[in-house]
């Protein structure tokens, strides 16, 4: 058995991306004042593998053209930073950058401060526990691994979304049985680049109780882009109390943004001998952007290969086990949302992963 400790999410700091010394002193000077540290990037190159991730960026007025030409996607809470006389027209280079506000200092250096403080770790607009879920091969179980998380905390009264990040999944409103259940899926949502208003989405989309569902709809495939994941992401942080994400094996953009936001991420494995060859295929692509990566194991096993085995091959430490569950199959067959009941196997893994990630009892009747 695993030990049953709380998991810590990983710190996530405002970026700042400039090459201007004194631009970044003052920068500095000013998170200092906001109570936080930020993370520095010089240009677009060094600032790509946080860009989405981090909960504000500042962009120096010398690296704006730079960054439009590096093609990095837009997001919210992006600020254009300069110096009055700097950033002349500073609304058009803004537009084309794809940010909220123009600063100019030292004007704006108050309302900047205010900026910084409210994106420190540990702020309130980051609440929310936020776990991805993959599967090590298709068909491993991923889609009801995250279906039972998300229903397991909303049974907890825990304000949950959960999130299908997977065009080619099928529909997580299948796995849950909300097929019918109106509300936005991800096409009418494709085109959201910028900050999305919390309840505005929450009151958008299928919900029973405290779950809520961003999923796909039986019309014409789209590709996620990774703009409406961030933004759908920041709204989750700031709204809801539990996020989970279900990912594609086949990562694009969208899905390293999710397993780059997420505080744990599991990977579902079935012990075969080729699903672990499978999975370490995955791991070799998704562990640089996860810092929190663990296996959940899968039965039966036909060759008999242990679950410590198969945490041990892939380098991940192992988050549990389970087993074979025939009334599961059944209740998914009726339209029934997995873990509902609360009893089971997989009921009883998601309470405590669940309980560890949040630090919160999940086990709230329905």
């Amino acid at each position: 058995m695993p030990p049953r400790t709380s998991v810590t999410p990983t710190p996530r700091r405002p970026l700042v991306v400039t090459a201007d010394e004194d631009l970044l002193d003052d920068l500095l000077r000013l998170a200092a004042a906001g109570g936080t540290e930020v993370d520095v990037a010089a240009d677009p190159a060094a600032a790509r593998a946080r860009w989405l991730p981090a909960p504000l960026v500042l962009v120096g007025s010398d690296q704006a053209h730079s960054c439009l030409r590096a093609r990095l996607p837009r997001r919210p809470r992006l600020v254009l930073v300069g110096r009055t006389g700097e950033l002349d027209p500073g609304w058009e280079v803004a537009e084309l950058v794809g940010a909220e506000h123009v600063a100019t200092l030292p004007a704006a250096e108050p309302w900047l401060v205010d900026r910084l403080a409210e994106s420190a770790p540990g702020q309130p607009t980051g609440a929310a526990r936020m776990v991805a879920v993959l599967g090590g091969r298709g068909g491993a179980g991923a889609s009801v691994l995250a279906g039972g998380l998300a229903v397991t905390a909303a049974r907890a009264r825990q304000r949950t979304l959960l999130v299908d990040a997977d065009p080619l999944g099928g529909g997580l409103d299948l796995v849950l049985g909300w097929e019918q259940l109106e509300g936005l899926r991800w096409p009418a949502l494709s085109d959201a680049d910028g900050r999305v208003d919390p309840p505005a989405l929450v009151g958008a989309l299928p919900s029973r109780g405290d779950l809520v569902v961003l999923s796909w709809d039986r019309g014409e495939l789209l590709n996620l882009p990774a703009p409406a994941m961030a933004a759908a992401l920041d709204a989750a942080r700031r709204g809801r109390d539990f996020v989970v994400v279900d990912l594609p094996r086949q990562f694009d953009d969208a899905a390293v943004i999710a397993l780059q936001a997420a505080d744990q991420a599991y990977l579902v494995v079935p012990a075969e001998l080729r699903a672990t060859a499978a999975a370490a295929r995955v791991v070799a692509v998704a562990a640089p952007h996860c810092a929190h990566l663990s296996v959940i194991v899968r039965g039966p096993a036909p060759g008999r290969l242990k679950a410590a085995e198969i945490a041990r091959v892939l380098g991940l430490p192992l988050a549990g086990t389970l087993r074979p569950e025939p009334a599961l199959c059944r209740g998914l067959e009726r339209g029934e949302a997995p873990a509902a009941a609360g009893r089971g196997p997989l009921a009883v893994l998601c309470q405590r992963l669940v309980t560890e990630v949040t630090g919160r009892p999940a086990t709230g009747a329905a």
